[in-house]
Order: C-alpha cells, then sequence, then structure tokens
C-alpha cells in the first residue's frame, strides 16, 4: 500500500499521512471498488476489528470532508 499525505488547511494543523486503500483491505472489499455503506457502519461498529474501527472514523471525519 502507498503511504498518503494530507496537507493542512489551516495554520497550526499538521499533515496527516495514512496508507491507501487501508480501509479497503480490513473491510475485504477490491482495490478500485466503491466500499459499500454496510461495510462501513459494521467497521465503525468493530465488526471489523478496533483498526478498521478507527479506518472507518478517518474517513467519515477526515476523507469524506476533503
Amino acid at each position: 500500500m502507498k503511504k498518503k499525505t494530507i496537507t493542512p488547511t489551516k495554520a497550526g494543523q499538521k499533515p496527516i499521512t495514512f496508507k491507501e486503500g487501508g480501509l479497503h483491505a480490513s473491510t475485504h472489499t477490491p482495490a478500485g471498488q466503491k466500499i459499500p455503506a454496510s461495510k462501513i457502519a459494521a467497521a465503525s461498529a468493530g465488526k471489523y476489528g478496533p483498526k478498521a474501527k478507527k479506518q472507518a472514523a478517518f474517513y467519515k471525519n477526515v476523507l469524506k470532508k476533503t
């Protein structure tokens, strides 16, 4: 997986670095396909483990806003 960095938009923010495709790997969704809402909800509930739960929160709070 490739690491990606999001540059800060406001003063005082630090850049965020993460592995691209991490949530796809955790939810067993093939790369290039959209992750179904049901799998994102299951990951948020912790059904795919604690790492996927954090990845789903990151997706909802950071990636969907950009």
